[in-house]
């Protein structure tokens, strides 16, 4: 692992929310609504049909809430578990041609993604064969924490922070980060109370991250996914990142 250093200055970022994937839009009505509200912030949103993938046919509802998003503006990324190198590369590259004919995304997140050098060659070979299926697609690689500097030639974005706000507000950031632009980076944490949002934006602009999502849900010692539903203080956080408050 690189050596690190505590911050880095950031300035001049424009922040925007990443969505990791909010549960079944029938579970769920209420949070992909608030999404097409105008002026959210959005960088993009994920969309994870059933159990990390596409499903086994086209889901109306999910066909209804991405196409929503779609003539909102808002990038929709397809959701792909990379089991941290582990999943065949033919399954992954099968969701995807799902997640492609479907559902007509944008793009794809590699969740689960492996962080080691020596599985450059095998995340290259998968990302190239994405921008296959759409020349344009946005490819982001969800690692969790900062990997082999390498990896940042393979995606146009990585998650190099995924977990709680105990850990978050005391992370340090990897000193190979500062040879790219904040654009190139983002952050999931869970966790965070709604009087340090700004002390959590703060550390994400610091460490040069222009896309977060920050919620007051936990995982409840991995019990339970974070990131399923809307945070309490969505209207607070949509305010904050749209404003530019604490730059």
């Amino acid at each position: 692992m690189p050596p690190v250093t505590s911050t880095r200055a950031s300035t001049g970022v424009r922040t925007g929310l990443g969505i990791p994937g909010y549960a079944h839009p029938l579970v769920a009505p209420t949070e992909w609504a608030g999404l097409t509200r105008p002026g959210t912030p959005l960088h993009w949103v994920v969309l994870n049909v059933s159990g990390g993938g596409p499903g086994s046919r086209p889901d109306p509802h999910c066909l209804e809430a991405a196409g929503r998003l779609r003539n909102a503006g808002v990038r929709v990324l397809g959701h792909l578990d990379a089991r941290y190198g582990s999943r065949a590369f033919g399954e992954v590259i099968s969701d995807a041609h799902r997640y492609t004919d479907w559902y007509r995304v944008d793009g794809f997140l590699l969740d689960h993604c492996p962080t080691e050098r020596t599985e450059l060659p095998a995340v290259r070979r998968t990302a190239t064969t994405l921008r296959a299926l759409r020349a344009d697609a946005h490819i982001v690689l969800n690692h969790g924490t900062h990997p082999h500097p390498g990896f940042a030639e393979q995606a146009d974005q990585l998650v190099t922070f995924s977990g709680a706000w105990s850990d978050y507000r005391w992370s340090q950031v990897a000193e190979w980060t500062a040879d790219h632009p904040p654009e190139r980076f983002c952050h999931f944490v869970h966790g965070v109370p709604r009087g340090h949002l700004d002390e959590a934006l703060r550390i994400a602009r610091w460490q040069g991250a222009a896309t977060i999502w920050f919620t007051d849900r936990t995982d409840f010692g991995g019990r339970t996914d974070p990131w399923e539903a809307m945070p309490g203080y969505w209207d607070d956080i949509v305010s904050r990142v749209g404003t530019g408050v604490s730059e």
